[in-house]
């Protein structure tokens, strides 16, 4: 029995330490480009725009969208990684190797999940440092930041998975984050607070789980919500169960996979 659980150990620290090299050594491509992203977003919208706006819930339009910047960097890199790295190992037939592995099918998928996670939460690090060049911030809750950055990750990167499985070629990895993902995601309250919209938009916005993610972070971070906190948990984790059940599924029938 513990010589089985070593080769597990063994066999997730392999697949997450390939995920991390393989982000880490295209840093140019993975990690810059969002720092450079979130950079202007802060110029442009904090700085230029920003200093025409008043005052959000009596923080200045800089520290309102900080947080929400940094969710959106952390849910698209978790995303980003998972879905190209899964097609690639696809694509190249290299996942089959690891498939025919005695190796269960929860600790590849964990190991692709884990990797994502780790980019993710990397880039929101680098993304919040960045930010108190731009202005300063309290940590309101550390608890709810951390638990909702690591729920919020490891959600999108379970999202990733699922794309790179059903995914034919490598144009289909971006057509989930253009045409859904990132609608979602600037109409989930990153730039405004929902309290500003008509009452229709206002409910309709409610059914966006991306704001719901959002607000949940921003109260960690500023104290403040236009959703409640406990619904933001309850719906990454039902979302989480979902999706995972959903990719190991996926994973046993060999969908995509096996032709």
């Amino acid at each position: 029995m513990k010589i089985r659980t070593r080769q597990i150990c063994i066999a997730l620290q392999t697949i997450l330490m390939k995920e991390v090299t393989r982000f880490t050594r295209i840093w140019q491509q993975t990690l810059l480009p969002p720092v450079i992203t979130m950079t202007l977003y802060f110029i442009i919208f904090g700085k230029l725009i920003g200093s025409q706006i008043n005052t959000i819930s009596g923080f200045t339009y800089m520290q309102f969208i900080v947080p929400g910047l940094v969710m959106m960097s952390m849910m698209t890199n978790a995303y980003a990684n998972t879905a190209s790295s899964f097609f690639g190992a696809k694509f190249s037939k290299s996942l089959e190797e690891i498939l025919v592995a005695p190796v269960p099918n929860y600790i590849i998928l964990f190991g692709f999940v884990f990797g994502g996670m780790l980019r993710g939460i990397l880039v929101g690090l680098i993304v919040i440092t960045i930010s108190l060049f731009f202005t300063h911030l309290h940590i309101y809750n550390l608890s709810i930041v951390i638990l909702m950055s690591l729920l919020s990750c490891m959600v999108f990167s379970l999202g990733g998975i699922i794309n790179g499985i059903f995914a034919k070629n490598f144009d289909d990895i971006s057509f989930i984050p253009t045409f859904v993902l990132t609608p979602l995601t600037y109409l989930g309250g990153v730039f405004y607070s929902i309290q500003q919209l008509p009452a229709l938009w206002k409910n309709i916005s409610f059914l966006n789980p991306i704001l719901n993610i959002v607000d949940t972070f921003r109260y960690g971070i500023l104290g403040i919500s236009d959703v409640n906190v406990y619904f933001g948990f309850g719906l990454v984790s039902v979302l989480l169960i979902i999706l995972l059940v959903w990719s190991l599924i996926l994973l046993e029938r060999g969908t995509g996979i096996r032709s």
